[in-house]
Protein backbone atom coordinates (compact mmCIF):
# COMPACT_ATOMS: atom_id res chain seq x y z
CA UNK A 1 0.00 0.00 0.00
CA UNK A 2 1.16 3.37 -0.70
CA UNK A 3 0.19 5.99 1.86
CA UNK A 4 0.17 9.78 0.93
CA UNK A 5 0.55 11.56 4.66
CA UNK A 6 -0.67 15.14 4.79
CA UNK A 7 -0.31 16.97 7.78
CA UNK A 8 3.58 16.22 9.08
CA UNK A 9 2.81 16.99 12.42
CA UNK A 10 3.03 14.37 15.51
CA UNK A 11 -0.20 12.63 14.43
CA UNK A 12 0.78 12.34 10.57
CA UNK A 13 4.24 11.36 11.14
CA UNK A 14 3.70 8.84 13.89
CA UNK A 15 1.16 6.64 12.16
CA UNK A 16 2.97 6.94 8.92
CA UNK A 17 6.15 6.05 10.95
CA UNK A 18 4.48 2.75 11.75
CA UNK A 19 2.88 1.98 8.71
CA UNK A 20 6.37 2.74 7.32
CA UNK A 21 7.77 0.27 9.45
CA UNK A 22 5.36 -2.79 8.96
CA UNK A 23 6.02 -2.47 5.14
CA UNK A 24 4.17 0.29 3.67
CA UNK A 25 5.70 2.58 0.90
CA UNK A 26 4.67 6.27 2.18
CA UNK A 27 5.09 9.75 1.41
CA UNK A 28 4.97 12.52 3.57
CA UNK A 29 3.62 16.15 1.86
CA UNK A 30 4.92 19.07 3.61
CA UNK A 31 5.82 22.42 3.35
CA UNK A 32 8.90 24.07 1.99
CA UNK A 33 9.89 25.07 5.60
CA UNK A 34 8.94 21.73 7.43
CA UNK A 35 10.93 19.73 4.28
CA UNK A 36 13.94 21.38 5.42
CA UNK A 37 13.67 20.50 8.66
CA UNK A 38 13.25 16.70 7.69
CA UNK A 39 16.22 17.09 5.21
CA UNK A 40 18.77 18.18 8.23
CA UNK A 41 17.22 15.92 11.31
CA UNK A 42 15.41 13.10 9.06
CA UNK A 43 12.12 11.74 11.15
CA UNK A 44 12.65 9.78 14.48
CA UNK A 45 10.05 8.21 16.66
CA UNK A 46 10.55 8.49 20.57
CA UNK A 47 8.09 6.44 21.72
CA UNK A 48 7.00 3.80 25.10
CA UNK A 49 6.15 1.19 22.27
CA UNK A 50 9.36 1.30 20.72
CA UNK A 51 11.65 3.78 18.96
CA UNK A 52 11.89 4.02 15.27
CA UNK A 53 13.79 6.12 12.83
CA UNK A 54 12.27 6.56 9.28
CA UNK A 55 14.57 5.22 6.99
CA UNK A 56 14.95 6.85 3.48
CA UNK A 57 12.26 9.23 4.06
CA UNK A 58 10.08 9.95 1.18
CA UNK A 59 8.62 13.70 1.57
CA UNK A 60 7.09 16.05 -1.53
CA UNK A 61 5.88 19.85 -1.31
CA UNK A 62 3.29 19.01 -4.19
CA UNK A 63 0.62 16.40 -4.48
CA UNK A 64 1.33 16.16 -8.36
CA UNK A 65 4.66 14.47 -7.22
CA UNK A 66 2.75 11.84 -5.80
CA UNK A 67 2.64 8.88 -8.20
CA UNK A 68 -0.20 6.23 -7.30
CA UNK A 69 -1.43 7.02 -3.74
CA UNK A 70 -3.83 4.55 -2.77
CA UNK A 71 -4.39 5.97 1.15
CA UNK A 72 -4.12 9.50 2.12
CA UNK A 73 -3.98 10.20 5.80
CA UNK A 74 -5.52 13.52 6.42
CA UNK A 75 -3.63 14.61 9.56
CA UNK A 76 -4.53 18.54 9.71
CA UNK A 77 -6.19 20.61 12.42
CA UNK A 78 -9.62 21.90 11.61
CA UNK A 79 -8.65 25.15 10.56
CA UNK A 80 -5.86 24.21 8.23
CA UNK A 81 -8.69 21.60 6.15
CA UNK A 82 -9.38 24.23 3.43
CA UNK A 83 -6.08 25.01 2.93
CA UNK A 84 -5.65 20.92 2.25
CA UNK A 85 -8.45 20.59 -0.06
CA UNK A 86 -6.55 21.11 -3.45
CA UNK A 87 -3.87 18.17 -2.67
CA UNK A 88 -6.84 16.19 -1.60
CA UNK A 89 -8.62 16.67 -4.90
CA UNK A 90 -5.74 16.11 -6.59
CA UNK A 91 -5.04 12.90 -4.93
CA UNK A 92 -8.30 11.29 -4.65
CA UNK A 93 -8.45 12.07 -8.92
CA UNK A 94 -5.34 9.36 -8.74
CA UNK A 95 -7.06 7.20 -7.07
CA UNK A 96 -6.50 7.38 -3.44
CA UNK A 97 -9.25 6.90 -0.74
CA UNK A 98 -9.02 9.65 2.00
CA UNK A 99 -8.34 8.95 5.52
CA UNK A 100 -9.11 11.91 7.76
CA UNK A 101 -7.93 11.58 11.77
CA UNK A 102 -9.64 15.10 12.75
CA UNK A 103 -11.51 15.37 15.50
CA UNK A 104 -15.42 16.76 15.01
CA UNK A 105 -18.32 15.45 12.34
CA UNK A 106 -18.33 19.23 10.08
CA UNK A 107 -15.07 17.73 7.93
CA UNK A 108 -16.65 14.49 6.37
CA UNK A 109 -19.11 16.50 4.51
CA UNK A 110 -16.35 19.28 3.58
CA UNK A 111 -14.52 15.99 2.32
CA UNK A 112 -17.63 14.59 0.77
CA UNK A 113 -18.64 17.12 -1.41
CA UNK A 114 -15.07 18.03 -2.49
CA UNK A 115 -14.38 14.50 -3.65
CA UNK A 116 -17.23 12.58 -3.69
CA UNK A 117 -18.90 10.17 -0.86
CA UNK A 118 -16.87 6.90 -2.09
CA UNK A 119 -13.45 8.38 -1.65
CA UNK A 120 -14.10 9.83 2.67
CA UNK A 121 -13.69 6.74 5.05
CA UNK A 122 -14.26 8.18 8.61
CA UNK A 123 -11.45 7.72 11.04
CA UNK A 124 -9.69 8.79 14.19
CA UNK A 125 -7.33 8.38 16.65
CA UNK A 126 -6.47 8.32 20.24
CA UNK A 127 -2.84 9.45 20.85
CA UNK A 128 -0.57 11.59 22.90
CA UNK A 129 2.40 12.93 20.79
CA UNK A 130 4.03 15.68 19.87
CA UNK A 131 6.76 17.26 18.42
CA UNK A 132 10.16 18.40 19.48
CA UNK A 133 12.54 20.79 18.92
CA UNK A 134 14.21 18.87 15.96
CA UNK A 135 10.29 18.32 14.59
CA UNK A 136 10.73 14.21 15.80
CA UNK A 137 8.26 12.98 17.30
CA UNK A 138 7.72 12.28 21.09
CA UNK A 139 4.88 9.85 22.27
CA UNK A 140 3.68 9.36 25.58
CA UNK A 141 1.46 7.56 27.24
CA UNK A 142 0.94 3.75 26.30
CA UNK A 143 -2.36 4.08 23.85
CA UNK A 144 -1.82 4.84 20.15
CA UNK A 145 -5.61 3.85 18.75
CA UNK A 146 -6.27 4.37 15.45
CA UNK A 147 -10.56 3.79 14.51
CA UNK A 148 -11.30 3.34 10.93
CA UNK A 149 -14.60 2.22 8.85
CA UNK A 150 -16.68 2.34 5.74
CA UNK A 151 -19.23 5.20 5.05
CA UNK A 152 -20.07 3.85 2.05
CA UNK A 153 -19.87 0.12 0.55
CA UNK A 154 -17.50 0.28 -2.22
CA UNK A 155 -14.96 1.24 0.84
CA UNK A 156 -14.28 -2.70 2.21
CA UNK A 157 -11.53 -3.36 0.07
CA UNK A 158 -9.78 -0.99 0.82
CA UNK A 159 -10.30 -1.34 4.58
CA UNK A 160 -9.75 -4.87 4.15
CA UNK A 161 -6.57 -3.60 2.45
CA UNK A 162 -5.81 -1.33 5.82
CA UNK A 163 -6.39 -4.40 8.26
CA UNK A 164 -3.96 -6.52 6.77
CA UNK A 165 -1.02 -4.02 6.94
CA UNK A 166 -2.58 -2.95 10.09
CA UNK A 167 -1.74 -6.32 11.30
CA UNK A 168 1.84 -5.77 10.92
CA UNK A 169 1.91 -1.92 12.15
CA UNK A 170 3.20 -1.68 15.66
CA UNK A 171 -0.32 0.43 16.43
CA UNK A 172 -3.96 -0.45 18.37
CA UNK A 173 -5.76 -0.98 15.16
CA UNK A 174 -9.58 -1.29 15.05
CA UNK A 175 -11.79 -1.33 11.94
CA UNK A 176 -15.05 -0.37 13.36
CA UNK A 177 -18.78 -1.58 11.72
CA UNK A 178 -20.26 1.96 12.79
CA UNK A 179 -17.17 4.50 12.55
CA UNK A 180 -19.73 7.18 12.77
CA UNK A 181 -20.66 6.22 15.98
CA UNK A 182 -17.44 6.34 16.88
CA UNK A 183 -17.00 9.26 15.47
CA UNK A 184 -19.70 11.17 17.37
CA UNK A 185 -18.78 9.40 20.62
CA UNK A 186 -15.28 11.22 20.42
CA UNK A 187 -16.84 14.34 19.63
CA UNK A 188 -19.20 14.61 22.72
CA UNK A 189 -16.00 13.61 24.76
CA UNK A 190 -13.47 16.24 23.45
CA UNK A 191 -15.99 19.02 22.63
CA UNK A 192 -16.70 19.05 26.41
CA UNK A 193 -13.15 18.24 27.17
CA UNK A 194 -11.43 20.92 25.58
CA UNK A 195 -14.28 22.86 25.85
CA UNK A 196 -14.15 23.32 30.09
CA UNK A 197 -10.25 23.03 30.24
CA UNK A 198 -9.62 26.16 27.98
CA UNK A 199 -12.80 28.02 28.89
CA UNK A 200 -11.54 28.18 32.66
CA UNK A 201 -7.59 27.60 31.53
CA UNK A 202 -7.33 24.69 34.13
CA UNK A 203 -6.79 21.39 33.75
CA UNK A 204 -9.16 18.85 34.89
CA UNK A 205 -8.04 18.30 38.47
CA UNK A 206 -9.46 21.98 39.39
CA UNK A 207 -12.44 21.27 37.82
CA UNK A 208 -13.48 18.41 39.21
CA UNK A 209 -13.23 19.49 42.62
CA UNK A 210 -15.96 22.24 41.83
CA UNK A 211 -19.13 20.60 40.64
CA UNK A 212 -20.57 23.27 39.63
CA UNK A 213 -17.83 23.74 37.01
CA UNK A 214 -17.50 20.10 36.01
CA UNK A 215 -21.35 19.88 35.73
CA UNK A 216 -21.26 22.24 32.88
CA UNK A 217 -19.05 19.63 31.73
CA UNK A 218 -21.29 16.62 31.86
CA UNK A 219 -24.21 18.87 30.20
CA UNK A 220 -22.30 20.06 27.40
CA UNK A 221 -21.64 15.74 27.22
CA UNK A 222 -25.48 15.42 27.55
CA UNK A 223 -26.28 18.47 25.03
CA UNK A 224 -23.52 16.21 22.30
CA UNK A 225 -25.64 13.28 22.19
CA UNK A 226 -28.44 15.21 21.67
CA UNK A 227 -27.11 16.63 18.74
CA UNK A 228 -26.04 13.34 17.45
CA UNK A 229 -29.07 11.42 18.10
CA UNK A 230 -31.02 14.51 15.57
CA UNK A 231 -28.35 13.82 13.20
CA UNK A 232 -29.18 10.38 13.27
CA UNK A 233 -25.92 8.16 15.00
CA UNK A 234 -27.48 6.71 18.10
CA UNK A 235 -25.63 7.37 21.01
CA UNK A 236 -26.88 6.29 23.96
CA UNK A 237 -27.11 6.94 27.93
CA UNK A 238 -24.80 4.18 28.41
CA UNK A 239 -22.69 5.86 25.68
CA UNK A 240 -22.43 9.34 27.42
CA UNK A 241 -20.85 7.23 30.72
CA UNK A 242 -18.54 5.18 28.85
CA UNK A 243 -17.32 8.41 27.36
CA UNK A 244 -16.80 10.48 30.59
CA UNK A 245 -13.86 9.60 31.47
CA UNK A 246 -13.23 13.16 32.83
CA UNK A 247 -13.20 11.33 36.03
CA UNK A 248 -10.43 8.77 35.20
CA UNK A 249 -7.90 11.22 34.08
CA UNK A 250 -5.21 12.52 36.30
CA UNK A 251 -5.69 15.87 37.69
CA UNK A 252 -2.98 17.82 35.25
CA UNK A 253 -4.75 16.39 32.19
CA UNK A 254 -5.94 18.70 30.25
CA UNK A 255 -6.70 19.15 26.31
CA UNK A 256 -5.10 19.88 23.23
CA UNK A 257 -7.01 23.23 22.49
CA UNK A 258 -5.69 24.14 26.24
CA UNK A 259 -2.21 23.79 25.42
CA UNK A 260 -2.47 26.35 22.46
CA UNK A 261 -4.26 28.58 24.43
CA UNK A 262 -1.66 28.42 27.15
CA UNK A 263 0.91 28.51 24.32
CA UNK A 264 -1.01 31.90 22.21
CA UNK A 265 -1.59 29.22 19.27
CA UNK A 266 -4.50 29.45 17.25
CA UNK A 267 -7.42 27.00 18.74
CA UNK A 268 -9.59 24.77 17.05
CA UNK A 269 -12.62 26.06 18.81
CA UNK A 270 -14.23 27.18 15.42
CA UNK A 271 -14.17 23.69 14.11
CA UNK A 272 -14.82 21.75 17.42
CA UNK A 273 -17.63 23.84 19.35
CA UNK A 274 -18.22 26.48 16.21
CA UNK A 275 -19.03 23.39 14.41
CA UNK A 276 -21.34 21.65 17.01
CA UNK A 277 -23.31 25.12 17.05
CA UNK A 278 -23.96 25.13 13.26
CA UNK A 279 -25.11 21.53 13.10
CA UNK A 280 -27.37 22.19 16.31
CA UNK A 281 -28.76 24.80 14.12
CA UNK A 282 -29.25 23.04 11.10
CA UNK A 283 -31.20 20.47 13.54
CA UNK A 284 -33.51 22.98 15.35
CA UNK A 285 -31.76 21.87 18.53
CA UNK A 286 -30.69 24.17 20.91
CA UNK A 287 -27.05 23.53 23.19
CA UNK A 288 -27.26 26.80 25.47
CA UNK A 289 -23.95 24.92 27.51
CA UNK A 290 -21.98 24.68 24.38
CA UNK A 291 -22.70 27.96 22.86
CA UNK A 292 -21.97 29.60 26.33
CA UNK A 293 -18.53 27.88 26.31
CA UNK A 294 -17.86 28.48 22.96
CA UNK A 295 -18.59 32.32 23.72
CA UNK A 296 -15.90 32.32 26.27
CA UNK A 297 -13.18 30.86 24.24
CA UNK A 298 -13.53 32.26 21.24
CA UNK A 299 -11.38 35.63 22.50
CA UNK A 300 -8.22 33.66 22.20
CA UNK A 301 -8.93 31.73 19.18
CA UNK A 302 -5.83 33.33 17.00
Amino acid sequence: MHIAVIGAGALGLYYGGRFQEAGAKVTFLVREKRAEQINENGLHIKSTKGDYTIENVEITTKAEEIADPDLVLLSVKGYHLPGTLDDVKILADKGAFILPVLNGIEHIGILQQAVGKDAVLGGLCFIMATLDEKGHVVHSGDFDRLVYGELEPTQTNICQQLDELAKQSNIQAQHSDDIMLELWKKYMFITAFSGITTATNLPIGPVRENKDTFRVAEIMLDEMKQLANKCGSEVTEKDVESENNLLELDDEATSSMHQDRRKGLTLEVDHLQGGALRLAKAKGLDVPYIDAVHGIIKPFES
